[in-house]
């Protein structure tokens, strides 16, 4: 109704409705106090003609009025909503909504960062805590296990050469032992050591086709690698300690 001040035009598309004030603020989320100040014309209990705008489009919008013809209608009859301080005005609300972003994202970009400190602080504490173990199986042999490791093959039968061996070529199985005797054959590198009587005699990390024959009464066996080492007790197969990549321990009665 073109002509008609714009707060009647607001009251009588409100009362039309059957709404009150309380009704249309709960929907449109804009305070009673300023949804009366438009319909009594009290544009400067709102504040700066931008937000005086903003609600009216708002108003409008939920009423089912034209919110660019209301907006046209209040340029043209309040003088001082076209001021150069209104456009100062809303060049600073629009500034201030649009640095918003930029201090949201340097926020999540923090957050993100000291997320990713974190995660990498994390996994090296987990790294240093698995390789510890393999740093101490893959420590240098002691000088008896070298020798050992490094003494020459069993010669072939009818040839001469010494009588026993401590190595045999990979999958080889070991002359069997008469009572007391614990032979240990390596299909594949493992970390051992092998105590005998209460005496350590033979630990490190040992190449596949090590052979090794202890004798004794007792023995104590841990391996780094259990399914990498054939045991053999008084020249019976026993068989492994477990699966490849186990770390397993037994006590043997000779």
């Amino acid at each position: 109704m073109p002509g008609t001040p714009l707060g009647e035009r607001f009251r009588a598309a409100r009362e039309a409705r059957g709404l009150s004030l309380s009704d249309v603020s709960e929907q449109v989320r804009i305070r009673s106090v300023y949804l009366a100040a438009i319909e009594e014309e009290q544009w400067k209990a709102i504040g700066a003609a931008v937000y005086v705008r903003g609600f009216l489009r708002t108003y409008a919008r939920f009423l089912g009025l034209d919110p660019e013809e209301i907006v046209q209608a209040f340029n043209r009859e309040v003088p001082w909503a076209s001021a150069p301080a209104d456009a100062t005005s809303a060049l600073s609300s629009r500034s201030e909504r649009s640095s918003k972003p930029g201090t949201l994202l340097l926020w999540i970009a923090g957050v993100v960062a000291v997320l990713l400190v974190a995660f990498v602080a994390y996994n090296a504490m987990t790294m240093r805590r698995e390789s510890a173990p393999v740093a101490l199986e893959s420590a240098s042999p002691s000088p008896l296990a070298s020798a050992i490791a490094t003494a020459p093959a069993m010669p072939a039968a009818g040839s001469a050469g010494p009588s026993a061996s401590p190595s045999a070529p990979a999958g080889a199985v070991p002359v069997a032992g008469g009572p007391q005797t614990l032979a240990l054959v390596l299909s594949s590198a493992s970390w051992l050591r092998v105590t005998v009587d209460g005496s350590v005699s033979m630990e490190g990390t040992f190449p596949a086709g090590t052979t090794k024959t202890f004798h004794g009464k007792n023995a104590l066996v841990r391996v780094g690698n259990a399914g990498g080492v054939e045991v053999y007790v008084n020249g019976k197969d026993v068989g492994k300690l477990g699966k490849t990549g186990d770390v397993a321990e037994r006590a043997f009665t000779l």
